[in-house]
């Protein structure tokens, strides 16, 4: 019965499964002990992070906000990082545009901070070229979680599983990956050590998020 359901439903249960993942989190972050200006800050790193997506909007692929959430998860946290991912795309997506790629987006993105938070303090990621590396993964790792949401709407309109254009659909995304990839190094070279020494000075000066 699970398996005919999935066949026949696969878009609207791969919605159903991220949305409830999403809540799931934002449950459990809503539970925890916050202070006020806890709150204020991660709302303004996600205002930072959607409204940074804006001045590109017409460059595809290009936008800080990928580096605005990476850098969020390695000072504050996987579930802030997290936090902002999520809370940056929807904002973002009410000016630019909602639509059924939005939760995707809000997965994506909501991985980048929750990735970033959890592997910070390995000795890799404490390292510039760790970052950078990291900075690369998540361009591609970003444009392959919304070539699924892609390729699952072109099967669920033709009605049939049509794995042939899985293919030559990674294959044309691959330019924008690239520059996705390249902008998120862009920004973390030229950008990464100043908005490390900032977020890390709030962090410590009001005792945040610890």
């Amino acid at each position: 019965m699970a398996s005919l359901l999935w066949v026949d439903h696969y878009l609207w249960v791969s919605f159903v499964i991220i949305i409830t993942a999403l809540l799931l989190f934002i449950i459990r972050f809503e539970r925890r002990k916050l202070e006020a200006r806890e709150l204020v800050l991660l709302a303004v790193l996600a205002a930072v992070a959607a409204v940074s997506r804006i001045p590109f909007a017409s460059i595809p692929s290009v936008q800080p906000t990928t580096f605005v959430i990476m850098m969020s998860g390695f000072v504050f946290g996987a579930e802030s990082g997290m936090m902002i991912g999520v809370v940056a795309a929807l904002a973002s997506n009410m000016i630019l545009g909602q639509g059924p790629w939005t939760p995707w987006q809000m997965l994506a993105w909501g991985l980048v901070g929750l990735t970033a938070g959890l592997w910070r303090n390995h000795f890799w990621l404490k390292r510039k070229l760790g970052k950078v590396l990291f900075a690369i993964a998540w361009g591609f790792l970003f444009g392959w979680i919304m070539n699924a949401w892609g390729v699952l709407s072109l099967i669920f309109v033709d009605g049939e599983w049509n794995f042939s254009i899985l293919v030559p659909y990674f294959f044309g995304s691959a330019l924008f990956d690239t520059m996705h990839a390249a902008s998120n190094v862009l920004f973390l070279l030229v950008f990464g050590g100043i908005w490390m020494k900032i977020l890390m000075r709030f962090k410590k000066k009001y005792g945040l998020m610890e």
